[in-house]
Order: structure tokens, then sequence, then C-alpha cells
């Protein structure tokens, strides 16, 4: 991989990472309830996740959703069904006194497998294969799954310290309460292009 197709390639990873989508909504909302320190294993495993994800997707397994069809469909079904748990979840977080009691973050393995069911996770994993690993080979989408490592740390680290900055203003159950349901509100919004994709 040259220079040039690097650099527009980090460009392409780091936008679409740091952009507002379900994981960085979830990871400010994990922020602001849990702190850094609790929401460190969903941090990572939406920094790892996604790029695991990106090597089957690049080596093929979009040609299931050519010979079969109706996966696409079951894939759509899971994916809302999961978000609009989520977001449940997210609305009914404990405040952060009683968090550590009642409540805890997504765990590695759940934030990980959740990019399988997240549609801006497969717009990204296709758009980078295409752009920048067309040819399909091994190392080219290595090279796309190591970049989208890299943006992925500077991305999860920016959302949740967002959100663990917010806790101060949120000190109130009453604001904390409204931030959740917001929080909540915005991933099933984000839901609105994959149910009723513009013509």
């Amino acid at each position: 991989m040259t220079l040039d197709v690097f650099l527009g390639l980090a460009t392409f990873a780091f936008v679409s990472v740091i952009t507002p989508g379900p994981n960085n909504l979830m990871l400010m909302a994990s922020g602001a309830n849990f702190g850094l320190r609790r929401s460190l294993p969903h941090m990572l495993g939406v920094g790892l996740g996604f790029p695991m994800m990106i090597v089957p997707v690049g080596l093929g397994v979009m040609q299931v959703f050519d010979i079969w069809p109706v996966t696409h469909l079951i894939l759509k079904g899971l994916s809302v069904a999961y978000m609009l748990w989520l977001a449940w979840r997210i609305a009914n977080a404990a405040p952060p006194a009683e968090a550590s009691l009642e409540g805890r973050p997504l765990t590695f393995l759940q934030a990980a497998a959740f990019q399988w069911v997240n549609p801006k996770a497969w717009s990204m994993a296709l758009g980078a294969i295409t752009l920048y690993a067309a040819s399909r080979d091994l190392s080219a989408i290595l090279w796309v799954a190591g970049t989208y490592v890299g943006m992925g740390v500077i991305s999860t680290n920016c959302w949740t310290l967002l959100g663990r900055q917010l806790r101060h203003l949120l000190a109130s159950r009453r604001r904390l309460r409204a931030f959740n349901w917001t929080m909540a509100a915005l991933l099933v919004a984000s839901l609105i292009p994959v149910l009723w994709p513009a013509a």
C-alpha cells in the first residue's frame, strides 16, 4: 500500500469511526453512567471487534447475502431487535452512584458481537473494503483492519471521555434520566436509514 493510499484510508477510517453512530452513542452513555475504567471492556470490544469483523467481510462473507438474500432480512431483523434492547437498557440505566450495584456496561464480547448487528459497522466495512482492499487479498484487508484499530483507539477514548465529563452535569437523577432517554432515542433514530433507505 502506497503512502497516498494509506493516508486516504486513515482519513476514511477516522471520519467513519469518529462520527456519531450506535457505537459512539453507547460509549458516551457508558462513560456518563459507569466512567472510563468500567467502560474499558466495552471500549475494547468496539475498538477490536470492528476490525475483527472487517477480515471475514473482506474475505467474502457478503457473498452469503448474494446466495441467500433472506439472510440479509434476518440480519436486519436481528439488528433492529438488538438495538431496541440496547436503547431500553440505556434509557433505564441507574445513576452512577447506583450503577455499581445495579447496572453494568457492555462486556468485551457483547460489544464485539454488536458489530455484526450494527448497520453503521456493515456500511463502514463494505465501504473500506470496496475502496481500499478491492483486490480482496489478505494483506490489503489486514491494512484496513489495522488502520481501524488505530483510529478506534482515538474514537472510543474521545466518546467515552466525553460521556465521563458529562457526569458532572448529570449529577441529578432527573438530568441523567433525560440524558439516558435522549441517548436511547438517538440510538433508535439511527435505525431510520436502515429501515427506510433513501430511494
